[in-house]
């Protein structure tokens, strides 16, 4: 239950006026049709009475219209509160995402809760909402109707009640049974979503075609799908079952019910009147006791996977700013790695034991080894992305983790081997090496011609303002090489005083290159150069 009332208390914080207005629709879409059966059963009584007959004709014909307005206001109260809540949990996951630390993203269980997490974010908490509410109408229907019947047999609501046990409990079952299934199975959906994503993504397109991919991936994901509909449709059948021994008790009741109040009108102790509100009351009460069910299942169901909601959301990240963190030094003069042993998560072997290195202002610190070697990991322990498990990293004798975290690494820019090519605008592509500041237009005109990429970008249809690749409409495709001096001039213009190259030159032609040995010996006397390359 307080996981539910967590979900519940998010969807309010959602909208709280969409909220509170989806509970007096709820209260009034409940009541409204009571009213218009009792009405009904006044009409027909007083058929002979066409002064009353008018009179209720217009009553009963101003519910109708009255719930239909009703319908159409919830109706647009609920896309409101929808998408609200769509937008909330949205930008929780994303939050949580960018602040947990890289080596969630090296386990395996964590891709499961995220998965799961993701998959569920943007309906479960209005399914939670919806249930409730449901719920809640169903208790007041349910109440008019016990005013409605209780006069005419207790009897009548004892059978009522008693027909949809059976179907409560098959239905409990039922979100067990699934939810531990999809649970037990996670990996191997992300595994057909991984599938999908091979076929359909543009960075596998080449690989795909040039090797006759497509086959392999679609037998692979099509088999992994039919045998996961094979066992959801076992059990599905074997819950249909019970399923259908509840219709029958059902049926068997409403048949029970239908006769009494027969002979009770044939035998003239109720009306013709009262008779048909009667059991048009006692369809109503079946149909709230089924809607009834159908919610506490459903909130049974939703508190299983909203489970999957919040133990994403609650994570932690292990590498967070100290609460008496240190100014970063105004003059970067020294970097050091003093005696650093670090292993990824779950890996048997050390990547880098007891390493040591010092780089400092004025020199281009070159660190060459092969793949394996660990050079990479040097700068993201630098980059705070780890904390090295024994040793430290200093910068002017500091240890890195006495720095605010975010600070730390605006004084740091770097140039990734597998760089990011931003689907954006090649002035937003540059401005993002400093995006929380106003965009300086000629610095970044300066960073580009210090990258070798100010001729073409200005060449553009739209110049600084043309979308770069071809996912958008508008997009000019760039060449790796190309890719590589967008992202090259991103590090030019965020001018940290410490600067990271991994693989530069990968890309680049020899022009280009010789362009740009003259721009970082140009740099080298104000920052601290890493130059990562393999042997």
């Amino acid at each position: 239950m307080p996981t539910l009332w967590k979900m519940l208390m998010m969807v309010r914080q959602c909208d709280r006026r969409a909220f509170w207005l989806r509970l007096v629709y709820e209260v009034l879409q409940s009541l409204l049709p009571l009213g218009g059966i009792y009405v009904l059963k006044l009409l027909v009584d007083n058929l002979h009475n066409l002064h009353l007959t008018t009179i209720y004709v217009c009553i009963f014909v101003g519910l109708f219209l009255l719930g239909r307005l009703v319908s159409t206001l919830a109706a647009v109260n609920n896309d409101v509160l929808s998408q609200r809540l769509i937008d909330y949990i949205s930008d929780s996951i994303q939050r949580q995402s960018v602040r947990l630390d890289m080596s969630y993203y090296d386990n395996p269980a964590f891709h499961d809760t995220f998965h799961r997490a993701q998959q569920e974010s943007s309906y479960r908490p209005l399914e939670v909402l919806n249930h409730f509410m449901a719920l809640f109408g169903s208790v007041v229907t349910l109440a008019g109707v016990v005013v409605l019947l209780g006069a005419a047999s207790h009897w009548v609501l004892v059978l009522m009640v008693a027909a949809v046990i059976p179907s409560f409990f098959v239905r409990l079952g039922k979100a067990r049974r699934i939810y531990a299934f999809r649970r037990s199975n996670t990996q191997i959906y992300r595994r057909t979503f991984y599938y999908s994503a091979l076929l359909t993504h543009r960075d596998f397109a080449k690989e795909v075609r040039q090797f006759g991919l497509a086959s392999t991936f679609r037998r692979l994901f099509v088999d992994i799908r039919r045998d996961l509909v094979r066992r959801l449709l076992r059990i599905s059948r074997r819950l249909a079952v019970y399923d259908a021994i509840c219709a029958v008790i059902e049926t068997a009741v409403l048949l029970l019910v239908l006769l009494l109040f027969v002979r009770q009108a044939y035998t003239g102790a109720i009306t013709v009147g009262a008779f048909v509100m009667l059991f048009e009351a006692f369809r109503r009460g079946q149909s709230s006791l089924q809607g009834l069910v159908s919610s506490v299942a459903g909130l049974y169901d939703s508190r299983l996977f909203a489970g999957n909601l919040f133990e994403f959301l609650t994570l932690q990240p292990q590498i967070t700013s100290p609460a008496d963190a240190v100014p970063f030094p105004e003059r970067v003069d020294r970097v050091e790695f003093r005696d650093v042993t670090f292993r990824y998560p779950d890996m048997d072997h050390d990547v880098l034991s007891h390493y040591s290195l010092v780089a400092e202002r004025g020199t281009v610190c070159r660190i060459e080894g092969e793949n394996g070697y660990g050079k990479t990991t040097l700068m993201k322990l630098l980059m705070r992305l780890y904390d090295p498990d024994r040793g430290a990293v200093l910068v002017n004798d500091i240890d890195i983790r006495r720095f605010d975290v975010a600070t730390l690494r605006s004084h740091i820019s770097v140039l990734f081997q597998d760089f990011v090519r931003y689907h954006f605008t090649a002035a937003e592509n540059i401005a993002f090496g400093r995006a929380e500041e106003p965009v300086d237009r000629r610095r970044m005109v300066q960073a580009a011609r210090q990258a070798g990429i100010d001729q073409m970008l200005s060449a553009l249809p739209n110049g600084y303002d043309n979308m770069l690749g071809r996912v958008f409409a508008g997009g000019e495709e760039l060449s790796m090489g190309q890719w590589q001096r967008v992202a090259l001039a991103r590090l030019f213009y965020s001018d940290a005083p410490i600067i990271i190259l991994d693989e530069p030159t990968a890309w680049m032609d020899r022009p280009t290159r010789d362009h740009f040995r003259a721009e970082v010996g140009a740099m080298q006397q104000e920052k601290i150069i890493f130059l990562i390359q393999h042997v």
